[in-house]
């Protein structure tokens, strides 16, 4: 579904480097607060607003401290995050 690399955390997608961009999946109830993040940028799919995923650009994430706030930011969310249906084989 989605270029680059997938980090997966209990059978979840975590976060993904898809060129210089990061994707994070995070609590969709927190968009309103994260879109204010400094390189946040929306996730929009054929015209859908996706709230519990976005992209940061790198000035997002330069510093290891704003790395670190990423990384922990989808790594909180995945405990309480829904897993895919596995497909039939």
């Amino acid at each position: 579904m989605f270029r680059g690399v997938t980090f997966m955390v209990n059978g979840k997608m975590c976060i993904t480097v898809s060129g210089e961009n990061l994707m994070c999946r995070f609590d969709p109830a927190l968009y309103a607060e994260v879109s204010e993040k400094k390189g946040f940028e929306a996730m929009v799919m054929k015209g859908w607003k996706y709230q519990g995923y976005g992209y940061v650009k790198p000035e997002g994430f330069a510093s290891k401290r704003d790395f670190k706030y990423w990384v922990d930011f989808c790594l909180d969310f995945n405990d309480r995050a829904k897993s895919s249906k596995k497909k039939k084989k």
